[in-house]
């Protein structure tokens, strides 16, 4: 903002030069640097003022707030303008008078100010009605990912219920993490030490169902265990891999799980062998692997998304997002 108000100002010093006026071409080429040097000078000391006193005004309505902003800008150039009339621009005196230098420059800010803080206050607005888009987004997305897992892990917990109350137990405890993960703000970012234990409850869960047929291996030291990512980010992944991957092949099989840290980003590969032949009913929809890629797309945009491989034996979902922590946090998200 700071850079577009300093080039703002410039284009208007330019402007000023340009303007057909008496006296030779090549002088007022040689005042550009004073007019420059004064024009920066009132434009970044009014955004100076305005933000010393934003902390006064945000209890104000937009109306008042429009009013003082533009008063203290005509403020500061008056005190501007005085100044650089007598201690800048001496020449001055001989070429403008007093009152026609201080009334030009308070009737061009009083021109231009409106406009420009207009162009603030709607560009204000447009990004809170982003921002607000942006979460009601992502809240939907993450309330579509709730029932995808709730319903299975339910079932496994009846069927343990008379059969082994001890692990039907163990696996309510760790259900209720998973909801307490799926029941938090989309907007709240976790560690990648907290996600893994998720989905360490979540496997638990598939383990008391599926037995020796599911095994899942580890490959994840390089990638740190502080960086943020949003929560429930890899558990579905990790249930799809079971649903489609293990539990339709007799002897199930190996969830590969490997990932590392490049240039400040982070991938993250979830891989998973498919049965030979594939019943209609496992065929799936898609719909976590969507709903995880719509979430890293506006939580990183430009940077976090989800790409697929798949062959006749296996499965791949790879995950990219950058690498952040509580130290290199984006406040913009």
């Amino acid at each position: 903002m700071v850079f577009f108000v300093v080039v703002i100002a410039q284009l208007f010093a330019f402007l000023v030069v340009l303007i057909p006026q008496t006296g030779a071409y090549h002088t007022r080429w040689e005042d550009l640097g004073l007019i420059s040097m004064y024009v920066q000078w009132s434009a970044l000391s009014s955004c100076y003022a305005l933000c010393a006193v934003r902390p006064l005004l945000c209890r104000y309505s937009a109306r008042v707030v429009a009013i003082v902003s533009y008063l203290i800008v005509l403020l500061v150039v008056f005190a501007i303008s005085e100044l650089a009339y007598w201690y800048v621009y001496p020449g001055a005196p001989q070429r403008l008078s007093h009152f026609s230098f201080v009334s030009h420059s308070i009737l061009i800010t009083f021109v231009l100010t409106g406009p420009i803080l207009r162009y603030f206050y709607v560009q204000h607005q447009w990004k809170l009605k982003v921002r607000s888009e942006a979460e009601a987004r992502l809240q939907a997305l993450q309330s579509r990912i709730r029932p995808h897992f709730f319903f299975n892990s339910m079932n496994t917990i009846a069927s343990l219920t008379k059969s082994n109350p001890d692990q039907a137990e163990a696996a309510v405890h760790d259900l209720a993490d998973l909801f307490r993960a799926s029941l938090g703000d989309a907007r709240q970012f976790h560690s990648f030490h907290d996600e893994l234990t998720l989905c360490e409850r979540y496997l638990e869960i598939e383990r008391f169902r599926l037995g020796d047929r599911l095994k899942v291996n580890w490959d994840v030291e390089s990638i740190p265990r502080d960086s943020y990512v949003p929560p429930l980010l890899v558990q579905p992944l990790l249930e799809n891999a079971i649903y489609h991957g293990i539990e339709p092949r007799t002897e199930g099989g190996s969830i590969n799980i490997s990932g590392d840290k490049d240039k400040g980003m982070i991938r993250l590969i979830i891989h998973n062998p498919v049965p030979l032949v594939r019943g209609s009913e496992n065929k799936g929809n898609h719909i976590a692997q969507q709903n995880i890629r719509d979430r890293l797309q506006t939580l990183f945009p430009g940077k976090g998304d989800l790409h697929v491989f798949e062959d006749k034996r296996s499965y791949s979902v790879t995950l990219t997002w950058p690498y952040q922590n509580e130290h290199n946090e984006d406040t913009d998200r």
